[in-house]
């Protein structure tokens, strides 16, 4: 099997140890650890740039943001969602105590259906939370047309989505906020982490008081907000891997360009394909498996990868709204969802990462291509 040679890349989790070692001593020198420090503001800044941006607000994980989001734009009611997410996204509707609303998917990209909101909307509405599922860009333009129609916020979740950007806009800047996931798992993480963008120094203010308990002053305190700072010496790594994630995503890329090659002639298994316009990130690879043209279950695959040692992911199974916290909501219904459903039971994200190697991939894909022989 003909694999397209690996692009070598420093890994972005193991950065210049020699520049993280000084970044580490002028923070133990300044004795300045948390709260805002210079690094902290370096990065917000570097992130600014890098994902053409204006305000970004860094947090401790990639959950806290989705929670900060709807407090700062004081969502009440229902929010408008989909089911084929991490579970995160409808827990950060839940824990503001409101109402998460299923919409089905649109089966070419896996977000939700743009064309399916409308019909979901009641007068408790107050907003949408769409997700740009594997990094893929929904469709923000008829989103924010309904939005607009119904005087409705926009909250993305854009935890796959860093560095996405559509006809050199980046897809961050959709909606009122987009929320990002720094986790150990992204193309560009800080260890753990996660961010806030927003388009508004008032907002930027707002978001970064609610991160810190609501905390103005020494003497003031504007609102519940709760601790979801980040400290130096994550922000000191995101720095340093924040120079090499454009190598890394060109190195998942050829990795993509390999999976694709193999396996667009093996029959009952589907993927998606890169859009002209878009730059892609190559978070994850999902493939789809159509058990009665492949000849073996989904499950049958993922166990049989996993029994040789390829740590493939059923991501996103089960639908959130078959958990039993959602699962009594209305909308939650297998009916209501039924391409979702479909998709939970045929996926499986294979291993993607810059740091495969040839041997890795061939591995991966003989095991696919040869499963039924």
């Amino acid at each position: 099997m003909e694999i397209p040679k690996q692009i070598t890349v420093t890994s972005p989790l193991l950065p210049n140890l020699d520049e993280f070692n000084d970044f580490l001593r002028q923070i133990w020198d300044s004795k300045w650890i948390t709260n805002n420090g210079s690094f902290h503001q370096k990065l917000e800044s570097a992130l600014c740039e890098y994902l053409k941006v204006p305000y970004i607000s860094l947090f401790t994980n990639g959950t806290m943001p989705l929670i900060t989001a709807l407090q700062a734009l004081r969502i009440t009611g229902e929010v408008i969602t989909t089911p084929y997410s991490f579970v995160a996204t409808t827990h950060a509707i839940w824990w503001n105590g409101a109402k998460p609303v299923f919409v089905d998917v649109d089966p070419r990209t896996g977000n939700i259906d743009a064309d399916k909101i409308e019909a979901a909307i009641t007068p408790k509405t107050t907003a949408i939370m769409p997700v740009h599922v594997y990094g893929q860009p929904c469709d923000t333009r008829r989103i924010q047309e309904i939005a607009d129609k119904y005087g409705l916020k926009v909250i993305y979740d854009a935890a796959h989505a860093f560095g996405v950007e559509v006809n050199g806009e980046s897809i961050l800047n959709a909606g009122d906020v987009s929320t990002l996931s720094f986790h150990a798992t992204k193309v560009y993480n800080t260890i753990e982490g996660g961010a806030l963008v927003m388009h508004d120094e008032a907002m930027k203010k707002r978001i970064d008081f609610l991160k810190n308990f609501g905390i103005a002053d020494e003497v003031t305190v504007v609102g519940p907000g709760i601790n979801a700072k980040v400290d130096e010496i994550r922000s000191a790594y995101g720095l340093l891997n924040l120079r090499q994630v454009d190598k890394a995503i060109q190195a998942r890329q050829q990795v993509a360009v390999a999976y694709r090659k193999a396996l667009r002639a093996v029959e009952g298994i589907t993927f998606f394909d890169d859009v002209p316009g878009i730059k892609h990130n190559y978070s994850y690879f999902p493939i789809f498996v159509n058990a009665e043209q492949y000849g073996m279950t989904r499950d049958d695959l993922y166990l049989r990868l996993k029994g040789q040692g390829i740590l493939g992911r059923r991501y996103f199974y089960p639908l959130i709204s078959s958990f039993s916290t959602y699962r009594a909501l209305p909308s939650a219904s297998p009916e209501n969802l039924s391409f979702a459903a479909r998709m939970a039971e045929e996926v499986i994200c294979l291993p993607m990462h810059h740091e495969l190697s040839e041997v890795d991939i061939e591995r991966i894909l003989n095991a696919i291509v040869t499963s039924l022989f």
